[in-house]
């Protein structure tokens, strides 16, 4: 699991830093990091995915030059919202982890804006909440997608996921 995705992280996070850059409209390009951090909280449960979730998010700092810790912190938080919401619903299909997913980049790109802000004075999240709500579609629509392919490596490497029967 932990060789998955890391690979998976690595080539997330390049993706991430360059090709938005070349959209016209940022928000086109799917948040495939938090994707990522949900699949962990949906089907890899204790604490080494919780920690990935964490490392994930830092490297996702240092690669795009945001405050560090704040990214680790809204991925690990959207990854522990993961991990319940498989919990109670006792489920883990695509169709809820693209809810997920919808919900998990609105409330990371939110949460960033807000404590970047420092909580002074009013806040205006008219500039910010367009854009969110167009990444957060676009990152749900390719969520079964990278889900199907985490999955589709971890079981070419011979590893057995949560949830499956021996």
């Amino acid at each position: 699991m932990i060789g998955v995705f890391s690979i998976a992280a690595i080539l997330a996070l390049a993706l991430q830093t360059t090709v938005p850059r070349l959209l016209p409209i940022a928000a086109l390009f799917p948040d495939l990091v938090l994707i990522l951090a949900v699949d962990l909280g949906f089907r890899h449960y204790g604490m080494v995915a919780a920690v990935m979730a964490f490392v994930i998010g830092y490297a996702t700092d240092a690669f795009s030059g945001s405050q560090l810790g704040m990214n680790a912190l809204m991925l690990t938080l959207v990854f522990v919202l993961a991990y319940w919401l498989s919990r109670v619903l006792i489920s883990h299909s695509p169709a809820i982890g693209a809810v997920a997913v919808f919900g998990g980049v609105i409330l990371q790109n939110i949460g960033v804006y807000l404590l970047s802000s420092g909580f002074n004075g009013p806040v205006n999240l008219s500039g910010v909440i367009a854009p969110t709500l167009l990444q957060a579609a676009v990152s749900a629509l390719i969520t079964p997608w990278v889900f199907d392919m985490t999955g589709w490596a971890t079981s070419l490497l011979g590893l057995r996921q949560r949830g499956q029967r021996e």
